[in-house]
């Protein structure tokens, strides 16, 4: 098994105006728009990609206006809509219960971009941020919180990037069924599980090109939808052993820090890079790794960073 060490860092962006945000993202974007699909690439897909946005997330131009205007990359804004990038999968396990939300993000360690920001687009909006504003997971200060996972199937379409659609759901929604009603309407791209979390409801769905918004008749997920899990599929990706793990466990950080749900296939880009436990009632977050645990809230952010080991110790049954 591989260990790596990989540094956290949290920012505090506002709403993105004043620099601090581009300052972050410009060495990660280099190279961004490789990302982007072949037709993304052309004036006619930035075109397309720019409607949908409008279309769908008309309440994020102005901000989306604002970031892009800070980047030197001419694809940059299409980019950033995330209506025109290349599919990427990952693990992740995540259950949500009794208003907290729970989640392993599971992926190639130096392919994740490990920044915690806090922000203030349209609502105060803390979660770990991908792909320059989307984010992996989150919640809002209405006590809304959200995470992703990828479905297992191999398909793509017409659509946003998942981590898109979260930000758009933490900044305009305030409870889950009304993050329900705008997420049956927005395209994405690739199949995907959510689980959604506010003090009084909890819910996963499985949402993708093919297939209606479907809620789940339980509160987690893993990285299957709904159809059958082939023995091959489950070899690689213990996604039936997960899940059941997960069902077991419910709300507990120690199940999340140890196998099957903690995964050490690094190599294979199925690697647990963190653990977020977010409690979005009280407007707090703790993200957990082996030996170490770092909290944020919207009373007390820390901005800084933490330089982390991933992996378990040999023994501890990983594989």
């Amino acid at each position: 098994m591989s260990h790596y060490v990989k540094t956290f860092h949290a920012i505090e962006i506002g709403d993105g105006g004043d620099g601090r945000w581009a300052e972050h993202v410009r060495p990660a974007m280099v190279g961004a728009e490789d990302w982007l699909t072949e037709e993304g690439r052309t004036p006619e897909g930035a075109t397309r990609a720019r409607r949908l946005f409008e279309e769908h997330m008309p309440e994020l131009v102005a901000p989306l206006d604002r970031l892009a205007g800070q980047l030197t990359s001419p694809r940059a804004r299409t980019f950033l809509t995330m209506a025109a990038v290349r599919p990427f999968f990952s693990g992740c396990t995540q259950i949500g219960r009794e208003g907290a939300l729970l989640r392993n993000y599971d992926f190639a360690p130096e392919h994740c971009e490990g920044t915690i920001v806090s922000s203030r687009f349209l609502l105060p909006v803390i979660g770990m941020q991908e792909a320059g504003w989307g984010l992996l997971d989150g919640m809002n200060n209405a006590g809304l919180a959200v995470s992703l996972t990828f479905g297992g199937r191999f398909v793509h379409g017409r659509g946003f990037a998942m981590p898109m659609v979260l930000r758009y759901l933490l900044e305009t929604c305030r409870t889950v069924d009304e993050a329900l009603d705008r997420l049956r309407t927005i395209p994405v791209a690739i199949p995907q599980n959510v689980t959604l979390v506010d003090p009084g409801r909890t819910v996963t769905v499985h949402v993708g090109p093919d297939i209606p918004l479907t809620e789940t008749p339980d509160r987690c997920a893993s990285n299957h939808q709904h159809l059958p899990v082939s023995d091959e599929q489950e070899r690689a990706t213990r996604t039936r052993t997960r899940l059941a793990a997960a069902q077991a466990a419910g709300i507990d950080v120690t199940a999340m820090l140890r196998p099957p749900l903690y995964q050490c296939a690094y190599d294979e880009w199925l690697g647990t890079v963190y653990t977020a436990h977010y409690r979005p009632a009280e407007g707090r977050v703790a993200y957990h790794w082996p030996g170490e645990s770092w909290e944020h809230s919207f009373a007390g952010f820390s901005p800084g960073s933490r330089t982390v080991t991933l992996g378990l110790a040999e023994g501890s049954g990983d594989r």
